[in-house]
């Protein structure tokens, strides 16, 4: 787990080329505001990383194949820390990743650290 008052030395090499708040196979490749984004019907299950993390890097194949598994069941958004430092602050980040599940903007669960895909499926199952 990287935290960010004490960042981890890692090149910055695989997300840079992420939207600011990136959903992963999004049909319309928009960005959306945090708020829209969390007040969906749809369960949305949020990844605060940095790009430099590398815990953060570990949970990228682990968030695409959950979309794969999920499909329409589950949104998946992915959120820059370091591009959105104020939204960070007031959701409390503070180690990263830092994943956050909502539906019709209420928080059902949240982790911080590289979590397994197995673990994370069945974390937050009961609330698809």
């Amino acid at each position: 787990m990287c935290h960010l008052y004490n960042p981890c030395l890692f090149l910055n090499l695989f997300l840079s080329s992420l939207l600011e708040i990136h959903v992963l196979h999004s049909n319309n490749g928009n960005m959306e505001n945090f708020e829209e984004l969390t007040t969906s019907n749809t369960p949305v299950l949020v990844d605060f990383y940095a790009t430099w993390c590398g815990p953060c890097r570990t949970m990228h194949p682990i968030l695409e194949e959950l979309k794969k598994e999920k499909g329409d069941k589950l949104r998946i958004a992915k959120i820059d820390v370091d591009k959105h430092e104020e939204l960070a602050a007031k959701q409390r980040i503070q180690s990263i990743p830092t994943l956050m599940l909502y539906r019709k903007g209420e928080l059902l669960w949240r982790q911080s650290g590289v979590i397994s895909l197995s673990q994370l499926k069945s974390s937050i199952e009961k609330f698809l």
